[in-house]
């Protein structure tokens, strides 16, 4: 490889020619030799160049920083994902990475720089000033930030993926917030009659999500046979709202509770009236909830409704997520069995819902053991009666 060293102002640097990638010309390449105090460095280093070259692992150096390199992958990652996970990754970028690394240049982000990053972002990364972020959003900021690096690697803009040596935050598992039967009654009791009984009861009685009540149609719901299909599931990112299949992909059957029928009954003639108001008639494209003029509730919207209604309630205030989760666990303490529980709530496996719901075990196990102990001691009964 042709090139020398010389130094200029007491500072070293490697002269070679390289070849242009669009055009495969040569061109003249001047490169800081960053440490060099000597020309006994400045050799070491020109020999780790030249090595670098010659087994390919070599990157030339560039001004390109985190921030901008981040850009540049936001803009090559969005076409390929879902337009809520370009959002996540956009936010994390922009609110969590940018703040702390995006100055760094690319090609000199070390390990240590990551860790403290981290570090620093649990500590005080909130954008607004008021303390740290939780592990679980450092933790997908270490995700995003290792999987932009990977493609740079790709791309040969950088030798290796320095988050590869950072180990991110552990994830504390945070206690689930539900409500137990009890109060689901009472919850029932306060929701008649409202504009929120549908999807309230469609949440915490069927174990629907938010995007799927949203998107829920008069033609997916047969009272006859008091069921439901589950075919599309509502995402909204910033103010569009888009359609699309459910979470894990696959449509499903849910059973109607008896009380949740007759409620849909009552709920869809008062719709069909409120509708002919306005010149419209209902019909099985309709959404199930809606607006009065029959457009469809946007799922931050119906989150919000809920926000309002439960602060009229003597209720503890949960999200309206939790409401689904209250649904699964009183399945499971019910005694349904997991695998009918995991179908009914749309999970792709049985394992997430015994993950996600591993506190009712306990009591399950409880249950378990009394009932094979009042096996054995009426089997050991029988026995004893025998001649």
């Amino acid at each position: 490889m042709k090139g020398h060293l010389t130094t200029k102002n007491g500072t070293w640097y490697a002269i070679y020619d390289v070849a242009d990638p669009a055009t495969g010309k040569r061109r003249r390449k001047w490169q800081k030799l960053e440490g060099a105090k000597g020309k006994r460095d400045a050799d070491e280093k020109w020999t780790e160049i030249k090595a670098a070259m010659k087994n390919g692992t070599f990157c030339e150096p560039n001004k390109l920083t985190v921030s901008k390199y981040l850009d540049g992958w936001l803009a090559d990652v969005r076409p390929r994902v879902s337009p809520k996970t370009a959002e996540r990754y956009e936010m994390l970028c922009r609110k969590t990475i940018a703040p702390l690394l995006g100055g760094v240049l690319l090609t000199k982000l070390k390990p240590a720089q990551i860790s403290a990053a981290l570090t620093k972002a649990l500590a005080s990364g909130r954008s607004d000033g008021k303390g740290g972020l939780s592990s679980r959003s450092v933790h997908h900021a270490h995700t995003v930030l290792k999987s932009a690096l990977a493609q740079a690697v790709k791309w040969e803009l950088i030798v290796r993926n320095p988050s590869d040596a950072v180990t991110p935050p552990r994830v504390e598992q945070s206690t689930m917030t539900t409500y137990d039967v009890a109060q689901i009654a009472e919850l029932v009791e306060a929701v008649q009659g409202t504009r929120m009984e549908a999807p309230i009861l469609l949440a915490v009685m069927c174990g629907l999500r938010r995007g799927e009540v949203a998107a829920l149609r008069w033609r997916n719901v047969d009272l006859g046979t008091g069921q439901l299909a589950i075919r599309e599931s509502a995402e909204q990112v910033k103010s569009v709202v888009r359609y699309k299949p459910p979470k894990n992909g696959k449509a499903r059957t849910v059973a109607l509770p008896a009380v949740v029928a007759e409620a849909l009954r009552g709920h869809r003639i008062r719709q069909a009236q409120e509708l002919l108001k306005v010149g419209i008639r209902l019909s099985d494209d309709c959404f199930v909830v809606a607006q009065p003029d029959g457009s469809p509730l946007k799922p931050h919207s119906l989150g919000q409704e809920w926000v309002r209604f439960v602060k009229r309630t003597n209720l503890p205030r949960i999200r309206m997520h939790d409401l689904r989760h209250s649904h699964a666990t009183a399945l499971l303490l019910s005694g349904v069995h997991p695998k009918v529980a995991s179908e009914r709530l749309g999970h792709s496996k049985v394992g997430i819902t015994l993950d996600l719901y591993s506190h009712c075990l306990p009591g399950m196990q409880e249950d378990a053991a009394t009932r094979v102990d009042d096996a054995l001691r009426a089997a050991l009964k029988r026995r004893a009666t025998l001649p």
